[in-house]
């Protein structure tokens, strides 16, 4: 995996110009084939009874109309690289800082763990902690301090076993004083090791986890900070 020290690595997946090239050559083929249809006819026409004007200009006209559709979508494919190009040296400033995401999904290396932040609606009296692993199964339960705000796992289970490399998932069980279920919000946190363009999407690599951009919700320094 990229070291959270390793320089950014930008990787762009932008759509190629062969489909736009291929399509401007068979219409290109296509609307040379008809004028030479169209020129032979016109040389062929009975001159009592000469053919309608308007229904070949209509003819070249949509090939016009074609050929400008298919330049306008290769203008924005251009104009969407060039944006992507952007944003992404932009992010490049990300590497290195910890960022909390609106995700309760989180990565885990082969070493070190994984954290999440946490906000409760209202004052809890008792939290309870359950990671789960990607295919839903529970890994380790923990009882949490209510007004901590942050869940720190160190990537071991119940039995002090050590989880496999992977994502895992937290959720949180908050009860009021009454006995009441209160609604927590769960935000994934990491250190952001590298960003990357893929079809126009930024995203960002933390703890092995990749996030779209829009998920972004705070930015730290360091992971002591936080």
């Amino acid at each position: 995996m990229t070291s959270i020290t390793a320089p950014a690595t930008a990787t762009s997946a932008v759509a190629p110009a062969s489909a736009t090239s291929g399509a401007l050559a068979k219409l290109s083929n296509d609307s040379n084939t008809f004028l030479k249809l169209l020129t032979t006819q016109m040389q062929n026409q009975d001159p009592l009874k000469p053919m309608d004007t308007s229904e070949y200009t209509q003819q070249l006209v949509q090939f016009s109309q074609v050929e400008q559709s298919i330049q306008q979508n290769q203008s924005l494919k251009d104009i969407l690289a060039k944006l992507s190009s952007n944003d992404l040296s932009n992010a490049a400033a990300l590497i290195g800082k910890t960022a909390s995401f609106d995700s309760s999904i989180a990565g885990l290396q082969p070493t070190g763990g994984s954290s999440w932040r946490y906000m409760l609606d209202r004052p809890a009296q008792s939290l309870v902690a359950t990671v789960s692993d990607a295919a839903g199964n529970t890994v380790t339960t923990r009882a949490v301090d209510p007004a901590g705000g942050r869940f720190d796992w160190d990537g071991t289970d119940d039995q002090g076993n050590r989880a496999a490399p992977g994502t895992y998932t937290l959720s949180l069980a908050a009860v009021d004083a009454g006995g009441s279920t209160v609604p927590a919000k769960i935000a994934a946190q990491g250190m952001v090791a590298e960003v990357s363009v893929d079809q126009g999407q930024l995203t960002l690599l933390a703890n092995g986890q990749r996030y779209g951009a829009a998920s972004l919700l705070q930015l730290g320094s360091t992971m002591a900070n936080q």
